[in-house]
This record gives structure tokens, sequence and C-alpha cells, in this order.
């Protein structure tokens, strides 16, 4: 679908680069001028450039907003300081006996919020696994339901979930669909072209790419939607720097050519995996054996870095593979140029219910590559020297 709000109708590669920002008008830089301003000068009370606080809004942040908004297909980015401030955001928009319908398999932090945090203030929360047929309108059926939440691919067991299908279902309901696409990112997935009112990220991850950026965005192309937001950034004060916002800005015009490459790798180290003997199952959308493949193909441009996958064994053994490992770094996070590794159950889902966990497949055999863009040779090596280190009991 063309983009309505890109007038020239530029392609992806250059949106990163060009997206939403001019040459300075003052000294004609190529580059988004850094304004680390707190304040602004009026020329008279309330008269003033558009500039007032940097809460309110700051020229090298609103730049990079605009960029968002060009890379996502969508008319409006609003920055905040994490992914989590922005789920916090729009979570802020409901009032108390409101209702969401989440994805069941969603990310820890994410979870942990719902449930340990907004749940707090009267709002409620129900997790739905939307790859089986009915589960989601019979969740609507709740006349209190005004968001459907849900993340494709999944983190971390990589469900794939049909977006223009769910966003219909919701639209029929006047409920409104937001989708973390913080996994795809903005190269595989165009969200708001399938149907959806909102889309998510982790700046942090892939728009980023650096791990050297902590920040989440929110892009809509509804004036009411972004009207409400706004007031809620400058309200609550969740913005990230602007030093923050000129590094990530730096980081997305590489996005493109670092998504293709980590794609390339995640596939053949996938592949890989899957023919390994210590291995029990790999999940990958780009395999032909994840379940919903088809659906993947359909709805994204490509598969994606992120890759769960299976050991035989249990602890034991996740330990000695994790322990092993050197070019996939031990660490949280995901999406960055480095490749890492993770235990979900330990790491990043530690947070989610145990009994929940177990539902969704989250066991201490679970492992999750987020796989960078090093020499393909290189991570191969090193995956066969973590797997040669683990000793399966008999």
């Amino acid at each position: 679908m063309a983009n309505t709000h890109n007038p020239h109708n530029y392609k992806f590669n250059t949106l990163t680069i060009h997206g939403g920002q001019e040459c300075d008008p003052t000294t004609g830089a190529v580059i988004p001028i850094l304004s680390l301003a707190t304040t602004f000068a009026q020329r008279s009370p309330g008269e003033h450039t558009g500039y007032e606080y940097s809460r309110s809004g700051n020229p090298t942040r609103n730049t990079f907003e605009r960029n968002l908004a060009a890379i996502e297909h969508g008319k409006y980015g609003l920055c905040f300081s994490s992914g989590l401030s922005a789920t916090l955001t729009v979570i802020s928009m409901l009032k108390q006996g409101d209702h969401v319908i989440s994805v069941d398999d969603v990310y820890g932090g994410t979870n942990r919020y719902f449930q340990r945090v907004a749940a707090n203030f009267g709002v409620t929360f129900q997790f739905v696994d939307m790859t089986k047929e009915g589960e989601l309108e019979k969740a609507l059926e709740n006349t209190k339901t005004k968001l459907v939440w849900l993340e494709t691919p999944t983190n971390p067991t990589l469900k794939i979930i049909d977006i223009k299908t769910c966003a219909e279902k919701a639209r029929n309901k006047n409920v409104l669909t937001v989708v973390d696409n913080t996994f795809a990112s903005p190269y595989f997935q165009k969200p708001l072209d399938l149907g959806a009112d909102i889309v998510l990220h982790s700046i942090s991850k892939y728009i980023n790419g650096h791990s050297d950026v902590i920040m989440g965005c929110i892009v809509t192309n509804s004036d009411e939607i972004h009207t409400k937001l706004r007031f809620l950034q400058n309200a609550m004060g969740p913005i990230p720097s602007p030093f923050d916002c000129w590094l990530a800005m730096r980081g997305v015009k590489t996005l493109a050519i670092r998504m293709r490459e980590h794609e390339k790798n995640a596939l053949l180290v996938a592949k890989f995996l899957e023919q390994h003997d210590k291995v029990k199952a790999v999940t990958y959308p780009g395999l032909a054996s994840h379940p919903q493949h088809e659906l993947a193909k359909k709805q994204m441009s490509g598969f994606g870095g992120m890759i769960t996958f299976y050991l035989k064994g249990g602890l034991k053994e996740s330990r000695q593979f994790l322990e092993n490992t050197k070019l996939f770094i031990l660490a949280e996070s995901l999406g960055g140029v480095e490749s890492l590794v993770e235990h979900p159950a330990i790491m990043t889902h530690a947070s989610v219910p145990a009994e929940q966990r177990k539902v969704l497949g989250i066991d201490d055999s679970l492992i999750r590559l987020s796989v960078g863009i090093e020499d393909i040779d290189d991570l191969i090596a090193d995956l066969t020297k973590a797997l040669d280190a683990v000793t399966l009991s008999d």
C-alpha cells in the first residue's frame, strides 16, 4: 500500500535517511541539529516559535518522530523514554473498568506492567492465544473491551498473529488495535497498512540497532489518538533525551541494510540448529516448519533476526550451552548488530507467572537468539562449540 503521508512516494531505504528531515535552514547542515535546550525564548507571553519547554517539544526529538512516522507509513510519531513508557502511555488512554485483550505470549515486561501495575488502577487484562480460531471473537464479547494488544512475531515463542484479521474483528466492535512491531521492525512489517490503529516499538532494539539507547515510540494515523497521546506525553513526561533521539536517528539510517543481514544470518543459523542432534525443536518464521510460516510470508516482507530453540535436556544443558558461547553474548535485549543469547525463563520472562510460562512453553530448555550481522561462519562455529559443551544425560 502506498504511504499517503509520503508525498514523494519514496522507498524504505530513502525514508530511513530522509523521511521527516530537511537540511538545517540556518546552517545548511545535512544531519539534523542536536538541540540540548530545555527552554526556548518567547517573543511575548504565549508567542513562540512552536517550542516552549523540551518536555512539550524538542527540535531533535520532533525530527526523529517525523522520521519514525515516515518509515512506519504513519502520520504521527511520538518518542518515549523506553518501550515500556510507550506502553504505559497507550494504557493511560483508558479508564477504570476498561478491558484489554492481549496476545498470550507477550514481552515479559509488558506482561508484568499489565498484571502488576495497570491492573491496580482498575484496567482488566485477558491473555488470549490469537493463533487459535475463535478465541479473539470470544474475548471481544466483553463489552468493556477497548484495546486488542498484539505482538507479532511474539516474544519469545515467535507466534505469528494475523494483524489484518484481528484488526478487522476489533474494528467491528469499535475496539482499537495496538501492534508491538519490535521484532519485525518497520522494514519487514507495516501494521498500519494492515489495519492497526497504533504501532509501538522498543527503539532500543532494531531501530537504533547498536545497544546504546533506551527508547520507545508510537506511530498512528489517527488525529484523535495522536491528540490524546501527545497530551499524555507532555502531562506524564516519559520523554527521551535529545541526545538519545539523535543517536537513534543516526542508527535508523542503516536499518534496511542491517535487517537484510540479520535475516540472512538468522535463516542459516535456524537451518543449522534444525539439523543438530542436541536440538529438540527450532522456531523461526522463515522455516517451512513454523506453524504460521504461510501467514508470515503473507504479512511480512522478511522474517527477521530472532530465533527460539529448545535444547534436549533441561536447565543443566541450557547452562552448559549458555556458558560456552562467545560471539553470542549472554545478555538481555536484542536487535543490536552483535549477536545475543538469553534464557527467557530466568531472564527476560522471569516475571511472567510460572503457570503462564508453562502454558506458553517457556521452559528451562528454551533458548532465544538475537542473530547479529557478524560473519555467518564465525557464528555457526560459536554455536557448534557451545553445543559440543552440552552433555546429554542418558
